[in-house]
């Protein structure tokens, strides 16, 4: 008599308590990020001096790129949940000690540099470490619809985050603001401890060989060293058919999408007039279009032809790029930002999705790394190129330039058939 095994379907990542306690310790770290920016930069305004609070904002950048590609190794060595938790703590005491601190004695330049620089440091450890636990706590098959619901906590972690952080700095100051950004990293520990960690793959061996998903690798009786381990994960990263073309598309579309959303928009509502609530409607209008692509995702959990389709709505999104800088007024500029983020959200949850599904678990940490540090360390490095650009040729010129950028990484991701034809999982 034959028995028929027939398989548990799998279960959808909103129903998995596994997937949601992760997506509750992501969703208060990302609040708490919202805050601790907004209380940082309200504490060092305070400090009186202009170039001062430069200074405090921009030197958390330096210790993400300098750090990053050693966080996407620890990562990998030490297990993604462990680097998370102790990425999270050790926000928790620095921004809670900071409180502290600011309780006894004024905020002053240096002191908020250091705190910022040991932030940035932490951060490149938490980043890589956070993009690379989905694929150790769900099946492949339900990794889309994760990225759909990290999609949906990233924004609703801005919406809530900054309303919430203005609150805590008006009712008690930055104090308030760095005491409940620290609770919310400290809130996040239980969750995260409490994750079920899916083992990884026991590596497949031939003679003297390992072989990882699409390289073999020879297997040697040295010591795996931390260089040896980076340089290793970038050549993974060069020579696999998908996660190469696919960390072109990444730098390539953020390049030219960052730019002009973030320093781009201010420039130009001060050139149309539309002051901030303008710019508001705006980046309103890019939020929750990307909020409309990460619930489609969410919901929907598989998009087919998901390399043509994330290298056609990169197109798509690049083309609102450019519209943007042409429109006269606030409605309809909202309308086409809406568009853009819906089309550019759609990009960057299926590639997300494609990263997380082809990537050999083994290496997901140095690969979530390298396509981290284009949005979070490299491309905020371009924005005194983009502001000089726009004060010698005005921003309809830098807008095309970027959209043209933008749309290079999707016309790129189109040459590489292995790309054009990848599948997410069933």
């Amino acid at each position: 008599m034959t028995v028929t095994v027939v398989e548990a379907p799998e279960r959808p990542a909103h129903r998995d308590p596994n997937v949601l306690r992760w997506l509750g310790a992501y969703t208060a770290s990302m609040v708490g990020d919202s805050i601790y920016f907004m209380a940082l930069a309200w504490a060092a305004a305070r400090t009186g001096s202009a170039s001062g609070t430069g200074l405090v904002l921009a030197a958390g950048s330096i210790p993400r790129a300098l750090l990053m590609l050693g966080g996407g190794v620890l990562a990998d060595r030490l297990g993604p949940r462990r680097v998370v938790i102790g990425s999270d703590a050790a926000r928790a005491v620095l921004v809670l000690g900071l409180a502290a601190i600011l309780v006894l004695t004024a905020p002053t330049v240096g002191v908020l540099v250091a705190v910022a620089l040991l932030f940035g440091a932490v951060d490149a450890l938490f980043l890589p470490a956070v993009g690379a636990l989905p694929p150790r706590i769900s099946p492949p098959g339900q990794l889309a619809r994760i990225q759909g619901l990290r999609g949906l906590a990233a924004r609703g972690a801005s919406i809530v985050g900054a309303p919430l952080g203005g609150v805590a700095v008006a009712t008690g100051g930055p104090v308030l603001a760095f005491a409940t950004a620290g609770a919310l990293f400290a809130l996040s520990l239980p969750l995260l401890l409490g994750l079920r960690i899916r083992p990884l793959p026991a590596p497949v061996k031939h003679g003297g060989t390992v072989a990882g998903d699409h390289e073999e690798r020879t297997v040697t009786e040295e010591k795996p060293t931390a260089r040896r381990d980076l340089v290793d994960g970038l050549r993974y990263i060069r020579r696999h058919p998908l996660l190469g073309p696919l960390m072109i598309v990444i730098g390539l579309s953020e390049l030219g999408f960052v730019g002009p959303l973030n320093l781009g928009l201010i420039l130009l509502s001060e050139q149309r007039g539309w002051g901030a609530a303008g710019m508001g409607w705006i980046v309103a209008g890019f939020a929750s279009g990307a909020a409309g692509a990460a619930l489609l995702i969410a919901v929907r959990g598989r998009v087919p032809r998901a390399g043509l389709v994330m290298c056609l709505t990169v197109l798509v999104g690049a083309t609102g790029i450019a519209a943007v800088a042409q429109i006269p007024s606030v409605p309809l500029a909202a309308a086409t930002a809406a568009v853009v983020g819906l089309f550019i959200g759609l990009a960057g949850a299926l590639c997300g999705a494609l990263v997380q599904t082809v990537a050999d678990p083994a290496y997901l940490g140095r690969v979530t790394s390298v396509s981290t540090l284009f949005t979070y360390a490299l491309i905020p490095l371009s924005y005194p190129a983009t502001g000089a650009a726009i004060a010698l040729w005005g921003t309809g010129p830098v807008y095309a330039v970027s959209a043209a950028v933008c749309a290079a990484g999707g016309a790129v991701g189109l040459t590489f058939t292995a790309l054009r034809r990848a599948e997410l999982p069933r």
